[in-house]
């Protein structure tokens, strides 16, 4: 698939290759990080919780698990398909952009481990945002959890081989254009594959005149998943909380 190609996400993140590549992402860090956060933010078991871009449904079914009443969306058929077999009363997934407005309110509308700056259209980050501030009830918060571009660009990897279940998935990595690009190629199968991640390098100054334009209150800032300090050269996260 070309890095050119309209919304490669749609594509890439449906192919069971995207969630056996990154299959060891740490559950332990992530569950942590929702513990500290709903702490932080002060919910209540009941308040309801939207995960945008939910992906398989890591996050949210954890936050089930603490007693949140929790909606999961994403834009990829497959994932939703798979994370609605963990459906209850106070759990459920839906195929959903996260550029448009939910029909709901929410407490809290998490957008989690870097799951924003993919769109083909520049437009399409402040829809987002604009979206979420649509989402949120009088006492809601918003949370995206993003990179710290800055420090993602000083210590990028060009390449590098990561072998996951028998497969050898060559990674190349790249600025170009203000977006961070990784390249993937791989053979299964005797099957040859090629797909592009690209995300927009948006720093704290973008997001900053994002949430201008989209009349939204940033709270807090924090570097890492433990909610330390943000600093623009050393952090590894950009978490920024806001209503």
């Amino acid at each position: 698939m070309l890095k050119d190609s309209k919304m490669w996400y749609a594509s890439w993140f449906d192919t069971p290759y995207y969630h056996i590549l990154y299959k060891d992402r740490n559950d332990i860090e992530a569950r942590s990080f929702m513990d500290t956060l709903t702490n932080y933010l002060s919910l209540e078991q009941g308040e309801k919780i939207l995960d945008l871009a939910c992906g398989k449904g890591r996050h949210s079914i954890y936050l089930n698990t603490l007693g949140y009443d929790v909606t999961g969306v994403d834009l990829s058929k497959n994932s939703i398909e798979y994370a609605s077999q963990y459906t209850n009363k106070t759990l459920r997934f839906k195929v959903h952009d996260m550029c448009k407005p939910y029909s709901e309110k929410f407490s809290a509308v998490f957008n989690l481990f870097t799951s924003f700056g993919y769109f083909d259209k520049e437009e399409d980050n402040l829809n987002t945002i604009k979206a979420i501030k649509s989402d949120l009830n009088d006492h809601g918060f918003g949370v995206i959890d993003f990179m710290n571009s800055e420090y993602v660009i000083e210590n990028l990897v060009p390449e590098e081989v990561k072998e996951v279940n028998g497969i050898k998935f060559k990674i190349k990595r790249f600025l170009e254009d203000g977006y961070i690009y990784k390249e993937i190629r791989f053979n299964d199968n005797n099957e040859d594959f090629f797909f592009t991640e690209r995300v927009k390098a948006i720093t704290m100054s973008d997001f900053e005149n994002y949430f201008d334009q989209a009349d939204v209150n940033l709270l807090d800032v924090f570097g890492d998943y433990q909610l330390q300090k943000f600093n623009k050269k050393t952090s590894t996260r950009l978490i920024l909380i806001f209503k």
